[in-house]
């Protein structure tokens, strides 16, 4: 039987849903840069798949969605590594993935981890999952979007509490705060993310697409550009056909 690691992340495509799945298990899904190259080009390929509705972000094991990024080789970056945002931009590119996304999320989701599951649209949570930011006892900061999406979820307040302390939460305070949407057994997290992206999949693919270029203007705190950004994507759902049938099979069905 070999030793050698298998690739850092596994991709799979089914039912017009795709599930990406940290593989480094033995690190804990620790998020390294080689980790963090395969999936820029998953993201970059999958975003040009037209048969895709959704996207779903597991980990590998039972213990951890991702423990953080690699502690070793954040020991050893500098500050030029740090101004050229590796982690942010992957996680950036994430969040502004055309298609809803969906953290599926069993142990530990700590740091870059927990940063990760933030750039997600949706997050379902295992009751064995644990929540935090624990940088500031590293000795830096948590760059990697956490600053910008933790207030927007949880609040400034809250943000502060848990950015401050660097302690953990578990899954039940993190779906009382707002970080996560469903709390489920760990042995059923990705079959709920399965049905919540199949339900997702239902739905309009350009409506979606549109609704999350929206929402994402507005998350950003551009409402000058999101405001016109509703209209003119409202616009572009009117004209399509796909409106037209829907809409027809409804008043044709006679519900309310």
């Amino acid at each position: 039987m070999s030793d050698q690691p298998g690739p850092p992340i596994l991709v799979e495509e089914k039912d017009a849903v795709g599930v990406i799945t940290l593989n480094r298990p033995e690190v804990l899904n620790a998020i390294d840069l080689q980790m963090v190259e395969a999936l820029r080009a998953a993201l970059d390929r999958l975003a040009g798949e037209d048969r895709l509705a959704c996207l779903i972000l597991t980990g590998a094991g039972e213990r951890a969605f991702a423990a953080g990024a690699d502690v070793a080789e954040l020991r050893e970056r500098g500050r030029q590594d740090a101004l050229s945002a590796i982690n942010s931009s992957l996680f950036n590119q994430l969040e502004l993935f055309p298609y809803p996304t969906i953290a599926a999320i069993r142990g530990y989701a700590l740091g870059g981890g927990c940063e990760l599951a933030m750039a997600c649209d949706l997050r379902v949570a295992g009751r064995s999952a644990k929540f935090g930011q624990p940088e500031v006892g590293l000795g830096i900061i948590a760059g990697a979007g956490a600053l910008t999406r933790l207030p927007r979820l949880v609040g400034l307040g809250r943000a502060r509490e848990l950015l401050f302390t660097g302690r953990m939460i578990d899954a039940e305070r993190a779906l009382e705060i707002g970080l996560v949407n469903e709390v489920a057994e760990d042995d059923q997290v990705l079959e709920c993310a399965r049905k919540l992206a199949a339900r997702i999949a239902r739905q309009d693919r350009l409506a979606l697409r549109l609704t999350k270029l929206s929402l994402s203007a507005i998350a950003r705190g551009n409402q000058q550009v999101g405001l016109p950004l509703d209209a003119l994507a409202q616009a572009v759902c009117f004209e399509s056909e796909e409106k037209r049938r829907r809409m027809t099979e409804f008043l044709e069905r006679g519900k309310p």
